[in-house]
């Protein structure tokens, strides 16, 4: 439990240390930011096929495959849902930020929704990855996720701070997207610990989740901006890292 613990603060802890970074490089392109969030991408599309998909499989025995499929669709359709349930900016990085609804909510109060539901499923995944007790399997997934949020918390502070929100408030902001990561992780640990019947499914829902962010969010908006080709090898960039760092640690 003490190694979720400290996972837990080490994954939501990236995402502010990334902030921190963003602060000192406040100028961020376009370019550059298509460019770290595709190796992001990578990242965690390495560990949601690596990590989790496959080892579903390997856990789900005569029905792994049903059980799989089930839980990747069943994570997608469940972030959809959130995703246009909860009111919130729908594009977390460049100028031109789309609001879905509710324009009277605070700008903070929708970059903080916006976040939280892309961070929310990471942590989850995080936290399932330790309920299969292998613990290099669980530390791909953990370190994948928060090597993904350092870039990723870079690339908010610039537009943040372009809406009008101070500096203070921009970093307490990324401090709570941290934390939902934490609540995230500890969810995700402690839904597969009360039965290891439901971690194959529990392991291909929190892949389901990560996959729908990266096709639903990443992808598109690191594709909007006229840096499509560097993005696409920034993202091969990332998934070969994790797929070495899967070897090595294998």
């Amino acid at each position: 439990m003490e190694m979720v613990l400290l996972t837990a603060v080490g994954v939501g802890g990236a995402t502010v240390f990334g902030a921190l970074i963003g602060f000192l490089f406040k100028g961020i392109s376009h370019k550059f930011s298509d460019i770290v969030l595709s190796f992001a991408a990578g990242v965690m599309l390495a560990a949601a096929v690596l990590g989790l998909v496959v080892p579903s499989l390997e856990y789900g025995g005569k029905y792994g495959i049903i059980m799989t499929v089930c839980g990747i669709f069943a994570g997608a359709v469940c972030l959809n849902f959130i995703d246009k349930l909860v009111p919130h900016l729908h594009k977390l990085v460049g100028p031109d930020i789309e609001a879905h609804r509710n324009a009277d909510l605070s700008k903070v109060l929708l970059f903080v929704m916006a976040i939280a539901i892309h961070n929310l499923p990471e942590g989850i995944a995080a936290g399932v990855g330790f309920g299969s007790d292998n613990a290099s399997q669980a530390f791909l997934i953990a370190g994948g996720i928060a090597l993904q949020n350092i870039p990723e918390g870079m690339v908010i502070i610039a537009p943040m701070l372009s809406a009008g929100i101070t500096p203070k408030r921009t970093f307490i902001c990324a401090a709570l997207t941290g934390l939902v990561e934490v609540a995230g992780t500890l969810i995700g640990y402690f839904a597969v610990s009360v039965s290891q019947a439901i971690l194959p499914f529990a392991l291909a829902f929190a892949g389901g989740t990560m996959l729908y962010v990266i096709s639903d969010e990443m992808i598109p908006e690191t594709h909007a901006h006229g840096s499509e080709r560097g993005a696409t090898y920034a993202l091969l960039v990332g998934f070969c890292v994790m797929l070495i760092s899967d070897v090595l640690l294998g």
